[in-house]
């Protein structure tokens, strides 16, 4: 199983996804983010097509954080059903992987919230 992966959440405002972002870097489940605003979501809801302006978190983290990192963002996203999507990375330039590892928790003795 791959070791690493690439997480996509979309959340309903720059500013909350900004506030999402910065506390999972700081809690250290991700060692990077990038915000992408705006992004058209077009999806179904409630029985209804939404077409919704919406900010896109793109982060990277270790496969092994799953857990803790569908956890934490349960606790901070207003959406009773946020996207938390985990796409494994197969390949990447090693310097960058051990810096993923070297930013982001230990899964022994992680201090969840």
């Amino acid at each position: 199983m791959p070791e690493y992966a690439v997480v996509l959440i979309t959340a309903s405002s720059q500013e909350e996804a900004q506030k999402i972002a910065r506390t999972m870097v700081e809690e250290r489940l991700f060692a990077c983010t990038n915000i992408i605003f705006p992004i058209q979501s077009i999806y179904h809801w409630q029985g209804k097509i939404c077409d919704d302006k919406e900010a896109l978190i793109i982060a990277k983290t270790k496969m092994a954080l799953f857990p803790s990192v569908v956890r934490r963002v349960k606790e901070l996203h207003s959406y009773k059903v946020p996207e938390v999507l985990f796409l494994p990375v197969m390949q990447g330039l090693e310097d960058y992987l051990n810096w993923i590892a070297a930013e982001t928790r230990t899964v022994i003795g992680q201090n969840d919230k």
